[in-house]
């Protein structure tokens, strides 16, 4: 069975319009973490496992948006963006999702790209039922 390669779309941004306050970032990030502890969270791109925000990076705003600049990182709620769709552009290559404005969670104000740190305090521990731990 033969398989279709896709190439990106080529164009310049120039070409590239947004509509209303829509938004549409690149570069986010769907790959295993390492965290601090050491602890690997595996990739979890098309999965329910590991649900949390995201960060990308503002490619482009409509002329009603009023909250993100392009070249902003924002944060977006979980499952809250559009599948990618891949484009070459002056720049080169780069997967673009369109987000949605309202569950736009912050903007990363900082110098470079924010760092996608998890963490967390709760451990989930399955206890035996009480009539299987007594012999």
């Amino acid at each position: 069975m033969a398989t279709n390669q896709l190439t990106p779309h080529r164009f310049n941004k120039r070409q590239f319009d947004v509509l209303d306050d829509h938004i549409v970032v690149s570069d986010m990030s769907f790959e295993r973490r390492v965290l601090n502890s050491g602890l690997i969270l595996l990739d979890d791109n098309g999965t329910g496992e590991g649900i949390r925000p995201r960060w990308g990076k503002v490619y482009a705003i409509g002329p009603n948006q009023k909250d993100v600049a392009i070249g902003d990182w924002i944060m977006v709620k979980h499952g809250r963006w559009t599948r990618g769709f891949d484009i070459e552009d002056e720049n080169g290559e780069h997967t673009l999702r369109r987000v949605d404005p309202n569950d736009v969670l912050g903007v990363w104000t900082g110098e470079g790209e924010p760092q996608d740190e998890t963490f967390s305090t709760a451990v989930s521990v399955d206890k035996a039922p009480d009539h299987m731990l007594h012999t």
